[in-house]
């Protein structure tokens, strides 16, 4: 069983920054692809970014290259999304999920979800 805890969100002002945090219990993440989807009001869950555990191989949407960053911790067996340059249309319920199979971009592909943590950016 893999359990997931995101943490981080809030409430920050166009051109902020946030960093969140996806802890994962139960094992580790070895052998996973681990990404980032968000879901705003109205709108389909999307893929934001994703990492390759072992290799260390990222996956970036459109729309966030350039101004979000995913990194892993080992030791703390933590993934962590680094959002800078954050803007409203950013607002949405951020979800970390793990995958083990199937296409990384893909919500149905990951078999493992957190409980999501709020991003609200204001203009």
């Amino acid at each position: 069983q893999v359990q997931l805890v995101e943490s981080g969100g809030g409430l920050v002002q166009a051109g902020g920054s946030l960093r969140l945090s996806c802890a994962a219990s139960g094992r580790t993440f070895s052998g996973y692809l681990v990404g980032w989807f968000r879901q705003a009001p109205r709108k389909e869950r999307e893929f934001v970014v994703g990492i390759s555990w072992n290799s260390g191989s990222t996956f970036y949407a459109d729309s966030v290259k350039g101004r979000f960053s995913i990194s892993r911790d080992n030791a703390k067996n933590t993934v962590y999304l680094q959002m800078n340059s954050l803007k409203p249309e950013d607002t949405a319920v951020y979800y970390c999920a793990a995958t083990d199979s199937g296409p990384y971009y893909r919500a149905s592909a990951y078999a493992y979800w957190g409980q999501g943590t709020q991003v609200s950016v204001s203009s």
